[in-house]
């Protein structure tokens, strides 16, 4: 688990192609110092976990499944770009963003980015499978970083991007038309199961009642 909150912008060394996958490299300055392998780290929003380490050179290796290559924006990097870096959340860290697991939804694209001032103002076209779970003031991760849903419309959702944040992350370097990863919150999901499932529930006593008082016939 995750909390959105990013620590640092590592760059994308080296990729490497390999069977059904890839191998990132990452140059890390600040989340190498305590990584070790097998840990787990976000990598704009996705929990991939570290398979080799270079503490000479600073760099952070991670194998990369076809799969998640194909459902989020890690297929899309290149040698040069940078990247959101954080490290799993402890059960003495701050949860200072919300809880994020790291397991991408799927994409968004940045449809309009506004200028207010020094902030940002972002739209991010979404689908419904992922508005479904979206409120206005709720939290969402974009590229695994946590932010809040200001507007809520019928195929898009806006946050608003503060400097620091901006300048500390990727989304300062977006351009309209640029993919995001897009994990909402986890809380929404459950709740929505466990609604479900007390609704069904209900409705099945309901049938039998009625059953046996002869409104409804075998």
């Amino acid at each position: 688990m995750f909390t959105g909150i990013i620590v640092e912008l590592g760059k994308i060394w080296d990729i490497q192609k390999i069977a059904q996958g890839a191998r990132l490299h990452v140059f890390s300055n600040k989340v190498i110092n305590e990584a070790n392998l097998g840990d787990s780290i976000s990598i704009n929003g996705v929990c991939l976990t570290v398979s080799e380490m270079d503490r000479t050179k600073n760099i952070l290796s991670f194998d990369v499944s076809f799969e998640t290559l194909k459902k989020t924006t890690l297929g899309e990097l290149k040698k040069g770009y940078y990247v959101n870096l954080e490290p799993a959340l402890t059960l003495n860290t701050r949860l200072g963003g919300h809880l994020v697991s790291g397991h991408v939804e799927d994409t968004g694209i940045i449809k309009k980015i506004e200028n207010i001032g020094d902030y940002l103002k972002l739209e991010i076209e979404a689908k419904e499978e992922i508005l479904r779970y979206c409120i206005p003031k709720g939290s969402i991760a974009v590229d695994g970083i946590s932010l809040t849903i200001v507007d809520l419309y019928s195929s898009s959702f806006t946050v608003v991007i503060i400097p620091h944040t901006a300048k500390m992350t990727t989304i300062g370097f977006k351009k309209v038309g640029d993919k995001v990863n897009l994990e909402t919150d986890i809380i929404a999901k459950y709740v929505e199961k466990f609604v479900n499932q007390a609704t069904s529930v209900k409705q099945d006593c309901l049938i039998a009642k009625l059953k046996n008082y002869g409104f409804i016939e075998e």
